[in-house]
């Protein structure tokens, strides 16, 4: 069926960011706060991606597993210590030196930062509101139109019907490479072999958990994703899931858990109708996974549901394909780059399309010695549009490097680059291949983000 319909044109913008998560909100201050005029488009009713609308509301990356340093600074540390000045969040830098937490967490996730969402979702209003974005919430991408291998306009949809807006340089952080893919960027979906996807999550908050009891439990049991429960339960017939681990992080007030449990097989991110079903799945397992954890894991026999997220936890849908590719060989043999726009400091845990309790962190890694992984601009860089670029779990990598990059923190570092390197493509009319990248990586060392990794001293809490 063919149809043909005249779509309104808007005033024109320098910049389109396409999603409001965790690359594309620096992507959209880094570029305004630069003079450019900037237009946010978000799919939903708010900022922040999966921290926010996905629950994931714990911001992993941003410092080596051992937390003794910060990884990412600039626009991320800018936000996080907003939220610790108003008691939002949790300071990593107070995590006393533990196998386990306080918390019950693992020493790697002691790195993260717990957030309050609702907290995280006004902050960043009043950021957009203070640079002077523009942002239109519960704007869903359609399309591009193109001209000599550029994007001249991104068309949108909301409440007001279809628009095309004028653009000189379009940031596709929407995570799924939707801009990439309609605009005709080469990229790939899933494994390398079968296009298998790491499974989903529909995560879950509860609250009136009692810490100490289940903080005693594994601390006694050596045991943070109670495993030896879990079996126990399967034998018995009460434990029917496709996994087995139960995974629990404080959020930013004590009592108050973020579970992180299900694993929801042969979901496509980019398909409408897999989402639909693996909503309707995760929303199912929710219901079972509480009447459990009340009855078999210590510390939750009063927990309640405080939140169900409204959008599904997707790991993992399209990458691009860039003229560089970053290859699992790359950190392996832990090459630098001269190009490097940031680090993330996660493991490599990307959980198995088919085996979902099975999280290959540092398989195959055993004699790599750095705890921090350094990122390209490179890969932000998709072809053969020239004005268009892809920072998140979009850019153009080897599959199983996603387990360190697909984190919110590397994914601030890359956003943050994408908007300067906007800077470039718009001011000096190059193509985002042909950003000055030694400028690049200076601009964002003025505004304190770490693109060179030198040894230091650990970091306190201020």
């Amino acid at each position: 069926m063919q149809f043909a319909r005249e779509i309104p044109e808007w005033e024109g913008y320098d910049v389109v960011v396409c999603g409001g998560g965790p690359s594309g909100i620096p992507a959209a201050l880094a570029a305004r706060r630069a003079g450019l005029k900037v237009l946010l488009i978000e799919a939903t009713g708010q900022l922040g991606g999966v921290g926010t609308s996905a629950g994931v509301s714990h911001l992993l990356g941003g410092r080596t597993p051992d937390n003794r340093r910060a990884c990412v600074a600039g626009i991320f540390r800018e936000i996080t210590e907003e939220l610790f000045r108003r008691g939002e969040a949790v300071d990593p830098r107070t995590i006393p030196d533990e196998k386990y937490s306080p918390f019950g967490w693992k020493k790697f996730l002691a790195a993260g930062v717990p957030f309050n969402p609702i907290a995280m979702v006004g902050l960043l209003d009043e950021k957009m509101l203070e640079a002077g974005v523009d942002v239109l919430f519960f704007t869903q991408f359609v399309d591009v139109f193109k001209r000599d291998g550029r994007i001249t306009h991104v068309v949108a949809f909301n409440k007001s019907g279809l628009f095309a807006v004028p653009a000189k340089a379009v940031v596709d952080a929407t995570g799924d490479a939707d801009v990439a893919a309609r605009s005709g960027c080469e990229v790939v979906k899933g494994r390398e072999e079968d296009g298998q996807m790491t499974p989903a999550t529909l995560i879950f908050h509860v609250d009136q958990v009692d810490q100490d009891e289940t903080a005693a439990y594994i601390y006694a049991n050596d045991s943070p994703r109670f495993r030896e429960i879990i079996d126990e339960l399967r034998r018995k017939g009460e434990w029917t899931f496709p996994y087995d681990i139960f995974i629990s992080v404080q959020l930013h007030e004590k009592g108050t858990m973020m579970i992180n449990t299900s694993r929801i097989t042969d979901v496509d991110g980019t398909d409408g109708l897999s989402v639909s079903r693996g909503m309707m799945r995760g929303r199912r397992e929710v219901h079972e996974l509480i009447r459990i954890m009340r009855k078999h894991i210590p510390g939750f026999a009063r927990a309640r549901i405080r939140h169900v997220a409204p959008v599904l936890g997707v790991r993992e849908t399209r990458r691009i394909v860039g003229d560089f590719v970053y290859t699992v060989a790359d950190l392996i043999e832990e090459r630098d780059f001269p190009d490097t726009i940031g680090f993330s400091g996660y493991g490599w845990d990307l959980p198995d399309p088919k085996r979902p309790s099975h999280q290959p962190m540092g398989e195959g890694t055993e004699g790599r010695k750095r705890d921090y992984t350094p990122i390209p601009y490179r890969c932000m860089v998709p072809r053969p549009i020239t004005n268009l670029i892809c920072p998140g779990r979009a850019i153009s990598v080897e599959r199983f490097v996603l387990g360190p990059l697909r984190e919110q923190a590397p994914c601030y570092a890359m956003g943050h680059a994408a908007g300067l390197a906007a800077v470039q493509v718009v001011r000096d009319g190059r193509s985002f291949a042909e950003v000055d990248v030694r400028a690049l990586r200076e601009a964002l060392k003025s505004e304190g983000a770490i693109v060179d990794w030198e040894e230091e001293a650990e970091e306190k809490a201020r």
